[in-house]
């Protein structure tokens, strides 16, 4: 049964893990997305295979069984904007780890929210200079829901680097 107070592995890491193109991919996607380990790239592939298994799975039953099902899945994965209105299941096996990690909320403050780099985002949200609403949310692999999106609030002042390489004077 297991020990309660002890969680389960959220990710399976890749059986083989010195492919020199898997390592290249690995690198890429982390540089891309700031990611802190690999352990974090790990865990949105498992989430993206669980979701492409569903799929697979419903695909395989009669169109009676999976309506209910199907309906359920599609919802989800609308509310936290990884399917338009109206997807089909050939949609979402046709779906990416990079969408899902597109839904980050560093990501997001990344891209919306003026950060230079993925790294200062993920600096920006683990500070606590990010809320969603009216709740601070300091953690930059929270995935945010396609409502939330429009909430999100910068408490900080991102400030340009001066010209001439000086520091700038602290206030």
């Amino acid at each position: 049964m297991g020990d309660p107070r002890k969680q389960k592995k959220l990710f399976h890491r890749p059986r083989r893990i010195w492919t020199t193109d898997q390592l290249n991919m690995e690198l890429y996607i982390m540089g891309s997305y700031g990611l802190r380990n690999k352990r974090e790239l790990w865990k949105a592939q498992t989430e993206m295979a669980r979701v492409r298994n569903q799929a697979r799975a419903l695909l395989a039953l009669s169109t009676e069984a999976r309506a209910e099902k199907e309906k359920r899945l599609l919802n989800f994965l609308s509310r936290i904007g990884l399917a338009k209105e109206g997807a089909t299941l050939d949609d979402i096996l046709n779906l990416k780890v990079e969408d899902l990690l597109e839904r980050r909320l560093q990501t997001i403050v990344m891209k919306r929210m003026g950060a230079k780099s993925p790294y200062q985002a993920r600096q920006i949200v683990s500070h606590g200079h990010v809320s969603i609403g009216n709740r601070k949310v300091n953690r930059p692999g929270y995935i945010v829901k396609t409502e939330e999106e429009a909430q999100i609030l910068l408490h900080i002042e991102i400030q340009a680097a001066p010209a001439g390489g000086e520091a700038a004077p602290a206030s």
